[in-house]
């Protein structure tokens, strides 16, 4: 009997079903992300940008605030000014009196006005005519300064300060004296609403 001889075919190493040889993806799993990395000057490059724009931003903040102040400021100090020229002019043409000339006065008086006022001047003109025309009066003004006392609603408390020199048939020589008018005047058209002090400027008491 001859001898028959075998020879043994390789064998291929299979992966069994369901497993994965090393080095595989797993069915239905992702592969790992990869790692990011930030350097250290990207990460202070940032960090100032934005401090810088927090900052601009805030500085931005400040001037409009300050430029609304200013604006104000000059606002309420132009109004003080218009209310301290209205009031020195007024009591300048207050002071200015000729007893021959007593209907300029007057006008004087009425003039720049609110129609309260000035009907109250309207209806003392025969008493002041009375007083001023025996007497001779005359006088003149000249402005020393004005100031705002006081405001509220638009309304304006002024001293003004006057220095009037008058003659009159009792002191023909003349006399000069430091007269104070107080003043009011309304913003919302600039008009003389009300008037103190001129009993110091005539002889009216």
């Amino acid at each position: 009997m001859s001898d028959t001889s075998t020879v043994d075919e390789p064998t291929l190493d299979k992966a069994a079903p369901g497993k994965s040889t090393p080095g595989t993806p797993k069915p239905g799993t992702r592969p790992s992300a990869r790692a990011v990395s930030i350097s250290l000057s990207t990460i202070i490059w940032t960090a100032a940008t934005a401090a810088l724009a927090i900052i601009a931003i805030v500085l931005a903040g400040f001037l409009i605030s300050a430029r609304g102040d200013i604006s104000h400021r000059d606002t309420v100090a132009a109004d003080d000014a218009h209310a301290q020229q209205v009031a020195t002019d007024y009591a300048v043409g207050a002071s200015t009196v000729n007893f021959a000339d007593f209907n300029a006065w007057v006008g004087r008086l009425k003039a720049n006005t609110t129609p309260a006022l000035s009907n109250k001047f309207d209806a003392t003109a025969p008493k002041l005519q009375e007083v001023l025309t025996p007497l001779k009066w005359t006088s003149s003004a000249q402005p020393v300064a004005a100031k705002v006392m006081s405001e509220s609603g638009g309304v304006y408390k002024v001293n003004v300060f006057v220095n009037v020199s008058s003659t009159n048939a009792q002191n023909p020589e003349g006399a000069q004296t430091t007269v104070t008018y107080n003043v009011t005047v309304d913003r919302s058209d600039w008009k003389v609403s009300d008037v103190g002090g001129m009993d110091g400027a005539l002889p009216i008491k």
